[in-house]
C-alpha cells in the first residue's frame, strides 16, 4: 500500500485490514482474477477498492469499471471511491439508471478513470459507443450472486466480451451460488482464484435474532409501538411492493413523520433523501424491499426488522447483514404468527443463526416478560369471603333502603312540592264577605 492510501486507511480510523482486504490485495494489485467470498458488513467494498485505484493512472482514459446490482449500493460505492481516487488525481463517474443520460454522456467525455453503475445503464452506453472500453484494464463485479442470475447475467457477459479479452476480472459475494463454481466457464476460461474467508472473518458483532409473534393485522401498530425505543431505527423488509405502500400509506394517514420508504418505482431524488433522511436520525424507520439487502451501509444500525418473511436463506442472509457491521451489536426481529417462525426455523436450519422468541414490553424488548408475583392461597381465599360479605351487605342495605321508602310513600305525604296558589281566589273569602254586607 503506498504512503498516501495508507495514511488516509490510518485517518478513517482503520488500524489493519480485514481478512477480506488482506486476502485479496496483492492478487488484484498484480492484475490477478479473483472470487473474493465474506461475510456483510467485513469490508469487501474497500477490498476491491484500495488495489485497483492504486493501480490507476491519471490521464489514461477509463481503466477499471464497477458493475452494482442497485442505484443505491452504486451511488454508495462512487461516494466511497472518489475519496480514494482524490489521492491519485483521479475522476470516478456514477451511471445509474433513472438519472440522466445526457449529463453522463457529457461527463464521459471528461474521461474518468473509474466508472461505477448499474448492468443496465453501462450496457446501453457501450452500445451507444458513449462509454469506450478500450483502456478498460479491470472490471469488478460486486454481488455477483445477484448479478450473475437470469437476464442480468446475460447483460454482465455481453459487458465484459466489450472489453478487451486480457482485462482483469474481480467478483465479490457474502454468499456462494452454483454460478461462483462455475465462473470460468461463464467467462473465457479464465483461471480465477478464490479467497472464501467466511468461516475465518471476525468483524461480525454480536447479532440477536428474534422472533416477535405478531398477527399481520396488529404489524403496523407494532412499528409504531417500536419507535417508542430509545435511539431506535431498522431498515424494514417487505416481500411485496403493494404491502409496503399498504403500510405507508397507513403510516401517512396517522400523520407519523418518522417512517419513510425506499422503493424501485421513486426517482433518484426520492430516494436519496430517503437513504440520507435515515442516515442522518431523521427517520426512524425506513420500509424497503430487497432493493436495500445488498450492500447498503448505514453505520451503527441498531436493527433489522423483517415485516414479511424472506423466501430463501440467502435473502435472510443478506438482509440481516445491514446491521452487526464492523463489530457493532445489532438485532434482528422477525415478524410472523406460530406456524410463519416455525417455517423461518426450518429455512435457516443449515446456517448459524441462534433464532430465539423476543417480546415487547413496557417500550423495552426483552428476553421474556416479567410473571406477576404469585399470591398466597389463604390471601386469595380471605379476599375472596371479604368480597363476597361485602357484596351481600351491600344487597341486604339495598332491600332494606327499599322497604323504608315504600313505608314513607303510604304514610307521609310528598312535601317536596308546594301547591301554588291562584292569585284569582286569594282575596275570594273578603270579597264575598263585602258582597253579602251590600245586599242587606
Amino acid at each position: 500500500m503506498n504512503e498516501h492510501f495508507k495514511n488516509y486507511f490510518e485517518k478513517l480510523g482503520f488500524d489493519k485490514q480485514t481478512i477480506i482486504q488482506s486476502s485479496v490485495y496483492e492478487p488484484l494489485k498484480k492484475g490477478d482474477n479473483v472470487l473474493g467470498l465474506s461475510p456483510t458488513g467485513s469490508g469487501k467494498t474497500l477490498a476491491f477498492l484500495m488495489p485497483t485505484i492504486e493501480t490507476l493512472i491519471a490521464g489514461e482514459g477509463t481503466q477499471l469499471m464497477i458493475i452494482e446490482p442497485s442505484q443505491e449500493l452504486a451511488m454508495q460505492v462512487t461516494r466511497i471511491a472518489r475519496s480514494w481516487a482524490k489521492l491519485v488525481d483521479c475522476k470516478v463517474l456514477s451511471l445509474t439508471g433513472g438519472a440522466n443520460v445526457k449529463r453522463q454522456t457529457d461527463s464521459l467525455k471528461k474521461r474518468p478513470e473509474v466508472v461505477i453503475g448499474t448492468a443496465g445503464r453501462i450496457k446501453s452506453l457501450i452500445s451507444d459507443k458513449k462509454l469506450k472500453t478500450n483502456h478498460i484494464k479491470t472490471v469488478i463485479v460486486d454481488e455477483a450472486d445477484d448479478l450473475l442470475q437470469g437476464e442480468t447475467l446475460t447483460t454482465v457477459r455481453q459487458i465484459i466480451n466489450a472489453c478487451y479479452s486480457d482485462v482483469q476480472l474481480g467478483f465479490f459475494s457474502a454468499t456462494k451460488t452454483e454460478i461462483l463454481e462455475e465462473l470460468t466457464n461463464w467467462f473465457g476460461n479464465k483461471k480465477i482464484e478464490k479467497f472464501d474467508v467466511r468461516n475465518i472473518d471476525d468483524t461480525r458483532g454480536e447479532v440477536k435474532h428474534g422472533l416477535l409473534e405478531v398477527l399481520r393485522s396488529n404489524r403496523n401498530k407494532m412499528l409504531v409501538r417500536l419507535t417508542h425505543i430509545k435511539e431506535f431505527k431498522a431498515l424494514v423488509f417487505f416481500n411485496q411492493m403493494n404491502d409496503l405502500n399498504k403500510a405507508y400509506s397507513y403510516f401517512v394517514h396517522e400523520h407519523y413523520n418518522n417512517i419513510a420508504k425506499l422503493t424501485s418505482d421513486q426517482n433518484k431524488i426520492k430516494r436519496q433523501k430517503a437513504m440520507e433522511d435515515f442516515r442522518l436520525g431523521r427517520v426512524k424507520l425506513l420500509l424497503t424491499t430487497d432493493v436495500a439487502a445488498r450492500g447498503i451501509d448505514i453505520p451503527k444500525l441498531p436493527a433489522v426488522i423483517n415485516y414479511d418473511l424472506p423466501d430463501d436463506a440467502i435473502d435472510y442472509i443478506h438482509r440481516v447483514g445491514r446491521t452487526g457491521r464492523m463489530g457493532e451489536k445489532g438485532v434482528v426481529l422477525n415478524f410472523g404468527d406460530d406456524h410463519d417462525l416455525r417455517d423461518l426455523k426450518n429455512l435457516l436450519k443449515n446456517e448459524e443463526y441462534n433464532l430465539q422468541p423476543i417480546y415487547f414490553f413496557k417500550n423495552k424488548l426483552v428476553d421474556e416478560v416479567p410473571k406477576q408475583p404469585k399470591v398466597d392461597k389463604a390471601i386469595k381465599k380471605a379476599d375472596k369471603v371479604t368480597k363476597s360479605n361485602a357484596s351481600d351487605d351491600k344487597k341486604i342495605r339495598k332491600n332494606t333502603n327499599k322497604k323504608i321508602n315504600k313505608r314513607s310513600n303510604v304514610s307521609q305525604p310528598n312535601f317536596s312540592k308546594k301547591k301554588k296558589k291562584n292569585k284569582h281566589t286569594k282575596n275570594k273569602g273578603m270579597r264575598k264577605k263585602w258582597r253579602n254586607m251590600n245586599h242587606k
